[in-house]
């Protein structure tokens, strides 16, 4: 008797309707399916693993994620060889990228072909069908465009391996273009999907305000996984000597940046008095540590008449607030 063996991919998975209406069709079809997350560090502020998990198994996959956050950083952010859309977003190179993370995994797992959720024609730079077709050899290798499938677009496009092998029966994929999301959302209806990604996926690197925080941080130090991190959070201040001050903006942020791993940073508050929990710059001069002191105990309900002690990295200071916030204005970057 001849045993066949189950067919594997993997999927890339943001987490929104596309990606799991795919997952779908290929776990309808008897294969096995991976939802490979990828984590490049510029998506939600905080971890969505439990809701990942949720919805991947709601499709009949497996989750998986990926940091690929220092790599991204290094090898793509600031040297997209297909340049940036609207923003500071490389999307052409942040995808091929993403297929060349979902090839290493599927040989790693032993999976036969690699599926995404594209549309063609759904996003203005990286899914015109002539981006797609450089994101695929930029991802896999111009000899391996046949491993990717695109299930939502797979009737407009050259059959796949995974089609031509008869392991996918390319009459049950889709053939879906442009941005109107009618069919999807029946997709949505019919199999039950009441919790996935809104479009777009909430990349911070399409969002001009963080990219501006970026392009700032940028100009003073070497921007890495650390520096991504503490962007994330609170009111970014930059001092005269080129010192960063960054304060809470709510008791979550605070809480945030009290679990943050920092090389470059100290934690600041005031002692006594209620105040938001700041960040400044480790490596920093007398007269910008002296100004933080006063801007922090400036942002809490301390008399400018009195002078308080602030806590930075277990040293304590004392000074006075300023008499106004406006008097602090000139150093907020946002």
């Amino acid at each position: 008797m001849q045993v066949t063996t189950k067919k594997k991919c993997v999927a890339l998975f943001s987490g929104g309707l596309d990606s799991m209406i795919s997952m779908k069709l290929m776990s309808d079809q008897g294969i096995d399916v991976t939802a490979l997350h990828i984590d490049m560090g510029f998506g939600a502020k905080k971890s969505k693993k439990d809701l990942l998990e949720k919805r991947a198994t709601s499709v009949g996959a497996k989750l998986r994620i990926a940091d690929i956050t220092e790599q991204y950083i290094k090898d793509i952010l600031f040297t997209p060889k297909y340049g940036y859309g609207k923003n500071l977003n490389p999307c052409v190179d942040c995808h091929g990228n993403m297929l060349a993370v979902a090839k290493k995994v599927m040989v790693e797992i032993g999976a036969d072909f690699i599926v995404t959720g594209e549309v063609i024609g759904q996003r203005p730079k990286s899914q015109k069908k002539d981006a797609m077709k450089i994101v695929t050899e930029i991802g896999v290798g111009i000899d391996d465009v046949d491993l990717v499938l695109r299930p939502m677009s797979a009737k407009l496009l050259e059959p796949t391996k995974a089609e031509i092998k008869g392991w996918v029966d390319r009459e049950k994929l889709l053939g879906l273009s442009g941005r109107n999301r009618e069919v999807q959302l029946n997709f949505a209806k019919e199999y039950g999907f009441e919790d996935y990604e809104t479009p777009g996926g909430g990349c911070l690197l399409t969002d001009i305000g963080f990219t501006k925080k970026i392009k700032e941080s940028v100009k003073f130090s070497k921007f890495d996984v650390e520096e991504l991190s503490v962007l994330k959070v609170g009111r970014h201040l930059r001092l005269p000597d080129g010192a960063k001050l960054v304060l809470g903006k709510d008791q979550k942020d605070n809480e945030t940046m009290r679990t943050l791993e920092l090389t470059k940073y100290n934690v600041m508050d005031v002692v006594d008095v209620p105040s938001p929990l700041a960040l400044l710059s480790s490596n920093i001069s007398d007269q910008d540590r002296n100004l933080a002191i006063k801007i922090i105990l400036t942002h809490t309900k301390a008399l400018a008449s009195n002078k308080y002690d602030v806590n930075i990295a277990g040293t304590i200071y004392s000074d006075s607030p300023f008499e106004a916030k406006e008097a602090t204005r000139e150093y907020f970057v946002n």
